[in-house]
């Protein structure tokens, strides 16, 4: 769950020193690491406590909160080695330090909810004090000792309060027996094996024109100065604006999917390898293919459907007729077999080829994907986004 937090200008340079604090643990942790290979979990947090005891400004943050910072480095150090170990190509994920930071995690000390749950005070000696919350107030269906952490999160347009609640995400819905391949585009978000197609919104190339004004105001003004400053809001918050678009068009479809049909057969991309391509980054990027593909599969585990994801290779060029391939050129929106004569859309054809190979293997997926939507997950908590799902 996550809600607005209403800060006066001393709560704000409180936030933002919580901020710098846990960066700098993060930072201090990680270098330790680098400096001597091969030290564990408790080496770590021993070091942790001996910069509390060296620096005053870590020990003013809750000690709660520097020990979440050693867990942020040691789930960066498993995952670097967990993607050696798997052989996953290209670069493994070797753990960088963190230069802007925006945000701090408390456990389940440090802070405290008002009992109307409209306001929260943290307790350490960072000064935040109590913050206001907006928002909708879906906190109040839940027990306050199901909250294991909290978060607070800067952004282009304020500070929010994230809350990390350990409860069953699972949810009753209608049985149904449907099944539907998808196939994601550039010409439509994507297109289905029942012959719909749902159109690209394009959020970021329709704003483009607006944003890349904001950005040249930014170079008419001083640098340091608080016209300058302001310059960069309001160009943060543009894209601010575009990010939450993307976020809430795809969570909407991924939820009307996995709600009408029982399983959804999608390719597994390689979507960081097609950014590669300079000519095409920025349309996939707007496109937010893998932004798509992690709503599915949350709300897959959350209503119970089956999310599938097959090899991508050839189902642009395969008949899903007779399953011969046929070569063509990207610009070719029309799918001609040569051998059976079979004639149809190209991203429908290629929807129906997606759905008949998972139909093949049995039904079972081709996905190790976490279902995670969220970062700050912990074990099997689930965070809830902001509005009822």
């Amino acid at each position: 769950m996550e809600y607005k937090a209403v800060v006066n200008k001393n709560q704000k340079n409180a936030i933002n020193e919580a901020i710098r604090t846990s960066q700098f643990v993060r930072n201090k942790i990680l270098r330790y690491w680098m400096d001597n290979r091969g030290v564990g979990k408790k080496e770590l947090y021993r070091y942790n406590t001996q910069l509390r005891d060296e620096f005053k400004f870590v020990k003013d943050l809750n000690s709660h909160a520097c020990q979440a910072s050693v867990e942020n480095v040691e789930r960066a150090i498993n995952r670097f080695f967990d993607n050696c170990k798997k052989g996953k190509p290209g670069k493994k994920g070797y753990p960088r330090f963190k230069k802007h930071s925006r945000s701090v995690e408390y456990k389940q000390s440090g802070w405290k909810l008002h009992p109307t749950k409209r306001r929260i005070t943290f307790s350490d000696k960072k000064s935040i004090g109590e913050v206001k919350l907006l928002g909708q107030w879906d906190i109040h269906t839940f027990d306050a000792q199901l909250i294991k952490r909290v978060r607070i999160v800067r952004r282009a347009d304020g500070f929010y309060v994230q809350f990390c609640v350990k409860v069953d995400s699972s949810q009753e819905v209608p049985t149904t027996h449907a099944q539907v391949g998808i196939d994601v585009g550039l010409e439509y978000f994507y297109s289905d094996s029942n012959g719909n197609h749902e159109e690209n919104p394009r959020f970021l190339r329709k704003a483009e024109k607006n944003i890349k004004r904001s950005q040249r105001k930014i170079y008419k003004k001083k640098k340091g100065s608080s016209g300058r400053r302001k310059a960069c809001g309001v160009y943060a918050r543009k894209h601010l604006r575009v990010t939450r678009q993307r976020n809430e068009h795809a969570k909407r479809l991924a939820r009307n999917l996995c709600l009408l049909n029982s399983t959804v057969v999608l390719e597994d991309l390689n979507v960081s390898g097609l950014l590669k391509n300079h000519k095409l980054a920025k349309s996939i990027s707007d496109a937010s293919w893998y932004l798509f593909r992690q709503w599915l599969e949350y709300f897959g585990s959350k209503f119970g459907r089956q999310i599938l994801a097959v090899p991508p290779h050839y189902t642009s060029t395969e008949c899903s007729n007779c399953g011969v391939r046929t070569q063509k050129s990207l610009s070719t929106r029309t799918h001609s077999c040569t051998h059976c004569g079979h004639t149809e859309q190209r991203d429908i054809n290629a929807a129906k080829v997606i759905l008949s190979r998972a139909k093949a293997r049995g039904g079972h997926p081709q996905s190790n994907a976490s279902r995670d939507v969220s970062s700050a997950l912990v074990g099997r908590k689930t965070c809830l986004s902001k509005k009822r799902l």
